[in-house]
C-alpha cells in the first residue's frame, strides 16, 4: 500500500485550518497542521511534508518569510507550496506553485491541492 501524501497546512483560523484539514483527509492525504509560521518551520525540519498549504497573513513568523526559509533550505526546497492569501498584491516574486486569493471555498483548496501535487515529478535516478 503506498505511503500517505502529507499536507502542512498553516494557517491562524483554527476553523478554517479544521474545515481544509477534514477535506483533505477525507481525500486520503495525511495532513500536519500549524497556527503559526515559526511552528510551520519547526514542522517542516522534524517531518518535510509532500507539501504545504500556506497562507501569508501569520503571527510570530510570516508566510512570506517562511516561503523563503523553505527555498533556502536544502531539504523543503523542493515542497510545493499553495499560498492562500487575502492579498491582491503580485506575488510572482514568491516563486510558489501555486496562489488562491480568500475567500475561497474547501472545494477549492482541495482541487489545487491534487493538481499542485500531481505535479512534482519524482527525480528518482536523475
Amino acid at each position: 500500500m503506498p505511503r500517505q501524501q502529507l499536507i502542512l497546512i498553516v494557517e491562524d483560523d483554527a476553523a478554517l485550518r479544521g474545515m481544509w484539514r477534514t477535506a483533505l483527509r477525507l481525500e486520503g492525504f495525511a495532513v500536519d497542521e500549524a497556527a503559526d509560521g515559526l511552528e510551520a518551520l519547526k514542522l517542516i525540519e522534524a517531518r518535510p511534508p509532500d507539501l504545504v498549504v500556506l497562507d501569508l497573513g501569520l503571527p510570530n513568523v510570516d508566510g512570506v518569510s517562511v516561503r523563503k526559509d523553505l527555498a533556502a533550505q536544502f531539504y523543503s526546497r523542493h515542497i510545493p507550496i499553495v499560498v492562500i492569501t487575502g492579498s491582491t498584491e503580485d506575488l510572482a516574486y514568491l516563486d510558489v506553485d501555486c496562489i488562491l486569493r480568500k475567500p475561497v471555498t474547501v472545494d477549492q483548496v482541495v482541487r489545487v491541492v491534487h493538481r499542485c501535487i500531481q505535479s512534482i515529478v519524482p527525480s528518482f535516478g536523475a
